[in-house]
């Protein structure tokens, strides 16, 4: 475009819309000039450099002139594009500014073109410099404030940079806030720089004073809020939102209050916000991942799955609801359905970690053990670095990897393998090798290794004495291997006189039951009951005493204990399917125990111990077939458990197959004799050895009455 096409009128009407911008202050007659100056004034070529001459009286008309200029030019910026029309409109601002040096409203002008065409640090000295001539220049406070803001967006998280600008941009709010108090907006803005900041006190303070400024503003109620859940204070959180009237609640605010609620861990309330919060912004695909993540917090997987379903409709290419809905799949044991979503959102993000990784739980899932550890070893293949420099992610991810694929080598049997996978974790330090060391000596009690897994726990012991968890297994394993007194002792020596002491109570308890010390076991459990506080530590103690209960046949008490977990937490598993399979093995209350265990089997499908469960309580009602159905798919996931071992047994004795009668339970017999004694009741074993005794007399009498059948003379 041509600027010399530009008609009289348009310029004018440039110029007067420019005119009319400036504040009122700057509309005067302007200041009388000498004669003689006038001339020259008007000869100025419109994008002259401002005069290094000495400081004269404001020639204001002058200053209109180039501020009209320079605004033309900004609109044609704003309209093409164009350098040039920035370059121009930064001279006529200069010239302006020449005519009239006294003007921070020119100034300030000059800052914002500088920041909007991107030269930013001429932007921030403009700024910088009229603030320093007019401390309580808001508007340039609020020009430096928006640049610190923007650039605090383009830098990493951590750093001495990213600290410098956050510094600056918290310099400037706190100035802004000091020259207009009544904002709620910058209250909040400032607030926020806080909460980056970890000053939460300060943060809490600036949306407090939000609120209290515009006590229907959805954004001050609702970042209030999240700041509350962050400090771990729901219940505060939900008092800030509930003042809001429901007739004035937006989508965004019952949002704010599912989430609170979710933080609180009460699902059922979290998906009635998110439903409201829907009802009123029905396109939000946020919210509605929210409320599918709290149907399936809630165990209600398929209606989860309907919500990411929809979800994937509106978004193909969501690769982490693709992910979910996998999740869902897997859990029902439709690995085939689970496989096809994985696929679907490997295409929309093929160089992510996390789908290969998912992929390989299902292939564990299926027994697919070699294809499990084939894509967990590329993985790790492709994450080594040779000079071990991994940052705390990159640690985390093969730690994650290391763990799993040790597990899958012991699900396939290979607990050497699974070991030395393990033990690979040590390098990777913190967390991490405790973690290694409790593996390591699961997968060796697993393999029966006892001898080995009392070593590599005193080793723990040894390379990390400051972890109390890692002694703790070793004082277990050292009663295990017959030195109760030494295990006791050093149990003991780990006692504080503190809130500490729980976990050590738990630990010498469950030393006392494995030496079936009943007596010293119930005093010990009883001081960790007292000292649990939390509802999470409660639960566990209170699991523990119940399985205490259990093992000497105190039913009603093992009962009680499991009802008081379950009152607080519903979707326990290990509880229900310890209740449901103690009802069950006694009889009693069958359709209660089904209940139990198919919940327990519905949140943990692969679950060995959860699948005999529900065999054995399917073999209690006479439902033969379905018993044989989950009965063997628990002796697939652990072949060498005996307690599975010996109800195929009776399994197949039930139905006439006395010969695998036989087998599953010499099988049985075996794995019995090669467990620690704290891990088995010697009624069960007595119980096996006196079924396989009759079995295997009746199996030699019809052995005989068909040797004597055969043996008799055919008829002619």
């Amino acid at each position: 475009m041509n600027i010399r096409s530009l008609s009289a009128a348009v310029l004018l009407a440039f110029s007067l819309a420019a005119v009319a911008q400036m504040p009122s202050d700057q509309k005067q007659p302007p200041a009388k000039t000498p004669a003689s100056a006038a001339p020259s004034a008007a000869k100025k070529s419109p994008a002259a450099p401002p005069s290094t001459a000495a400081p004269q009286a404001a020639d204001r008309s002058q200053s209109y002139y180039h501020y009209a200029m320079a605004h033309m030019y900004e609109e044609l910026v704003a309209i093409y594009g164009r350098a040039e029309f920035a370059n121009k409109a930064i001279d006529e601002y200069k010239a302006a500014i020449a005519a009239d040096p006294s003007s921070p409203y020119l100034n300030a002008g000059l800052a914002e073109l500088y920041a909007k065409t991107g030269r930013i640090r001429d932007a921030v000295l403009e700024a910088q410099d009229i603030i320093k001539k007019d401390p309580n220049n808001l508007e340039a406070h609020r020009l430096l404030g928006r640049i610190y803001l923007r650039s605090l967006g383009d830098q990493p998280t951590a750093g001495q940079q990213s600290q410098e600008i956050l510094k600056r941009a918290i310099g400037e709010y706190e100035e802004i806030v000091r020259l207009d108090p009544k904002s709620a907006d910058d209250h909040i803005l400032l607030g926020r720089l806080y909460r980056i900041n970890n000053d939460l006190l300060k943060a809490e303070n600036e949306f407090k004073t939000a609120v209290a400024l515009q006590p229907d503003s959805e954004d001050a109620i609702s970042t209030l809020a999240y700041l509350y859940n962050e400090e771990g204070d729901p219940s505060r959180a939900a008092e800030v939102l509930n003042k809001v009237p429901e007739a004035d609640r937006s989508a965004k605010v019952y949002a704010a209050l599912g989430y609170t609620y979710e933080q609180a861990k009460d699902y059922k309330k979290a998906i009635e916000a998110y439903k409201k919060s829907l009802d009123l912004d029905h396109d939000n695909l946020d919210t509605q991942r929210s409320l599918a993540q709290n149907l399936m917090n809630d165990n209600q997987p398929e209606a989860a799955l309907e919500q990411y379903r929809q979800i994937v409709e509106g978004d193909p290419h969501d690769a982490q609801s693709y992910m979910r809905i996998a999740e869902i799949y897997r859990r029902d044991g439709k690995f085939d359905m689970a496989l096809d979503a994985l696929k679907k959102a490997q295409a929309e993000i093929p160089d992510s970690q996390e789908v290969p990784y998912n992929i390989a739980v299902i292939y564990q899932a299926q027994g697919r053990y070699d294809d499990a550890a084939g894509l967990l070893n590329e993985l790790l293949q492709k994450s080594e670095k040779s000079d071990n420099s991994y940052n705390a992610g990159e640690k985390n991810n093969r730690a994650i990897f290391l763990e799993r694929l040790g597990s899958v080598y012991r699900d396939a049997g290979k607990t050497q393998l699974a070991v030395d996978t393990f033990r690979k974790m040590l390098s990777l330090g913190d967390d991490s090798a405790t973690r290694a060391y409790q593996q390591m000596i699961d997968t060796l009690r697993d393999g029966k290794q006892y001898a080995q897994a009392t070593a590599v726990a005193q080793e723990a012991a040894d390379k990390l004495p400051k972890d109390r968890n890692l002694k703790l297994i070793l004082a277990g394993q050292l009663a295990d291997s017959g030195k109760v007194d030494d295990g006791l002792k050093l149990a003991n020596s780990m006692l504080k006189g503190g809130p500490e002491d729980r976990d050590v109570y738990v630990a010498i308890a469950q030393i006392y039951s494995r030496a079936k010390r009943w007596t010293d076991a119930e005093q010990y459990i009883a001081k960790a009951q007292q000292m649990a506080s939390k509802p999470e530590d409660r639960d566990y103690v209170n699991f523990i005493a119940g399985s205490f209960f259990e093992r000497q046949h105190k039913y009603d008490e093992a009962e009680q204990m499991f009802k008081r977990v379950l009152a607080d937490d519903p979707n326990n598993a290990a509880v229900l399917n310890y209740l449901g399979y103690m009802l069950a093995d006694r009889g009693t209350r069958l359709e209660e125990a089904l209940t139990y265990v198919k919940k327990a089997t519905a949140l943990d499908p692969q679950n060995y111990a959860y699948l005999d469960s529900l065999g054995w309580t399917y073999f209690k009602m006479g439902n033969y077939d379905l018993a044989e159905e989950n009965l063997r798919k628990a002796s697939e996931h652990s072949s060498s458990d005996p307690t599975v071992l010996e109800h195929l047994g009776d399994l197949y004795q039930k139905t006439d197959r006395l010969k695998m009668a036989v087998a599953y339970w010499e099988r049985s017999l075996a794995e019995f004799n090669r467990s620690l004694s704290g891990d088995i009741d010697s009624t069960d074993v007595a119980n096996v050895q006196k079924k396989l005794e009759s079995a295997k007399v009746r199996l030699a009498h019809q052995t005989g009455d068909r040797k004597a059948e055969a043996a008799k003379p055919q008829p002619q």
